[in-house]
């Protein structure tokens, strides 16, 4: 055992980094690809609704509706939810649904009291689903032909309540990679989507690109209400089915994927209304988070150059395992596997968004979310 404390500080860092290691890339191993979800086909497949709403999306839904529509299940109805939207988003809804009778648009004037846009739209969108099963996703995702197939007949197969597939995050430029690639460890780290089939774990989570829920089950545990005030909606939507039956989380590389963010500061911004209210806007998480960030991700890199003897090697371990994980991480995400050799660069940038976040959240006494603010009192009241 070393003496010095520097060396036995960096002993342990090693220690830490290498259990993590363990966790993630043996956890990765065992999560299953939507792509290849195998399971009996069904004698008579159940009717799925498919529900998303849409704000000021005009710019996307060109792209990504018509990959919906030519989804290869046989009974599937559309729900779509026009949450306010002050663009072309409604015309461009209304022409789809002119030119197929599966879907049906419900536009949104004004915001029920209590409620976020979004969980307000996809409770109406639950509730006005004729589905045996309901697919929640977002307004711009797209799919592969099969994917609802697979998913139903294996969500079947496992009486599963709830099943939720990660999205391929596709980025724009290096640095943007870079820092999705980050915030593909951290969300792994933080959700450990493998657990999540466990019953006896407290893991939990769902995926806004893609959560499927049994409609009798979310309707049970009263459908987004006891979520209306969640920007996190989608893990807390997980957490919500996990207590009312079976939950599963599985990679969608080859089957689902999203453009997600078109710039960093894009990226920074759009975790503005939910990064704080991940870790329901507790501030001593927000600097635990980063504190711990300090010491073993971003003192490892420094100490490699100052610190002699013993101390730098185990320290270069440090870094070398680090940068490892966060490359093999990119072979489930689909991904570039170097970005993950850049993951300081990328968890600065997420850390700043965090921090921005809170700081934001709490000069502004709330959120501001697709025009509407609310109040951080109200927030921090719906609990889950």
């Amino acid at each position: 055992m070393p003496t010095d404390p520097m060396t036995y500080f960096a002993a342990l860092a090693l220690l830490g980094w290498l259990c993590v290691a363990l966790e993630v890339m043996h956890g990765n191993r065992k999560m299953r690809h939507l792509a290849t979800l195998k399971a009996p086909v069904p004698a008579k497949w159940p009717r799925v609704s498919l529900v998303f709403t849409a704000r000021n999306e005009g710019a996307t839904l060109g792209a990504a509706v018509p990959t919906m529509l030519a989804l290869d299940y046989p009974d599937l109805e559309f729900i779509v939810i026009n949450d306010r939207s002050e663009d072309d988003t409604g015309a461009i809804l209304d022409k789809f649904a002119a030119a197929d009778p599966r879907l049906k648009v419900i536009h949104v004037t004004e915001l029920t009291p209590g409620w976020l846009g979004k969980t307000h739209g996809l409770q109406l969108g639950g509730e006005a689903a004729t589905g045996e099963w309901i697919l929640f996703t977002d307004a711009d995702i797209h799919f592969e032909p099969d994917v609802l197939k697979r998913a139903v007949a294996y969500a079947r197969a496992q009486s599963l309540d709830h099943l939720a597939a990660v999205p391929v995050l596709h980025e724009h430029g290096t640095l943007l990679g870079i820092c999705v690639s980050a915030f593909s460890l951290l969300f792994a780290l933080f959700v450990r989507p493998w657990r999540v089939p466990n019953p006896a774990s407290h893991c939990h989570g769902g995926i806004g690109a893609f959560n499927l829920v049994r409609t009798a089950t979310y309707r049970k545990m009263d459908g987004h209400e006891p979520i209306r005030l969640r920007p996190d909606d989608d893990l807390k939507l997980g957490k919500l089915m996990k207590s009312g039956g079976f939950s599963e989380i599985v990679l969608g590389v080859g089957a689902i994927s999203v453009a997600w963010y078109d710039s960093v500061g894009g990226l920074v911004r759009g975790l503005e209304k939910n990064a704080f209210a991940g870790v329901d806007y507790r501030i001593w998480l927000i600097v635990l988070a980063v504190g711990l960030h300090a010491a073993f991700v971003f003192w490892p890199l420094a100490a490699v150059f100052v610190v002699p003897g013993v101390a730098r090697w185990l320290w270069l371990g440090v870094v070398a395992v680090m940068l490892g994980i966060a490359a093999d991480n990119h072979r489930f995400d689909g991904g570039r596997a170097w970005h993950g050799f850049f993951l300081p660069v990328g968890i600065a940038v997420l850390d700043y968004a965090m921090v921005r976040s809170m700081v934001l959240t709490l000069v502004r006494g709330g959120i501001v979310w697709r025009g509407t603010h609310y109040p951080l009192r109200e927030l921090r009241a719906n609990k889950l």
